[in-house]
C-alpha cells in the first residue's frame, strides 16, 4: 500500500507523509512472489501450516522514496511526522520454513518490483 500511495503522490505532485524519520525498514514483497508461494502451498496440499512470505531484504522508507524518485525522475514532497504508536522499527520476514519445506524463495528484488509496478501504474492508473 505504501508503494502505491507514494507513487500516486509523486506523479500528482502531492505530499508523502512519512511517520517517523524514514530510517525504519520494511521487507516489501512483490505480488508475483506472494501468488507463487500460495500456489505452491496449495499444490503441496499443505493444511494447517503457516508460512511467512517476504521479499527477502529490507529497505528503509527513505531509500524506497529515493528509488521512486530515480525511476520517475521527479522529486518527492515529503512531510515527516511523529511515528505511529505501536509501529515496529524494522520488518523482515523469516522465510526459512517455506524455503525448507516448499523450496520457495522470492524472485523479484525491490528494484525490479518497483519497475514493474511503475509500468503497470503508468499504463493502468495514472490517467484515471
Amino acid at each position: 500500500m505504501a508503494i502505491h500511495r507514494f507513487v500516486k503522490a509523486i506523479f500528482n505532485d502531492e505530499e508523502i507523509t512519512v511517520f517517523g524519520d524514514g530510517t525504519q525498514t520494511r521487507d516489501f514483497t512483490f505480488v508475483d512472489d506472494f501468488v507463487e508461494a500460495n500456489i505452491l502451498a496449495d499444490a503441496n496440499e499443505i493444511e494447517g501450516e503457516v508460512f511467512n512470505v517476504g521479499g527477502g531484504s529490507r529497505v528503509s522508507v527513505n531509500e524506497l522514496i529515493e528509488l521512486l524518485e530515480k525511476r520517475t525522475e521527479k522529486n518527492a514532497k515529503i512531510k515527516y511526522i511523529e511515528k505511529q504508536k505501536g509501529d515496529v522499527r524494522d520488518t523482515l520476514a523469516d522465510t526459512s520454513k517455506i524455503s525448507n519445506e516448499l523450496n520457495w524463495k522470492p524472485k523479484v528484488k525491490i528494484e525490479e518490483g518497483l519497475k514493474r509496478f511503475m509500468e503497470w501504474y503508468e499504463n493502468h492508473v495514472r490517467d484515471e
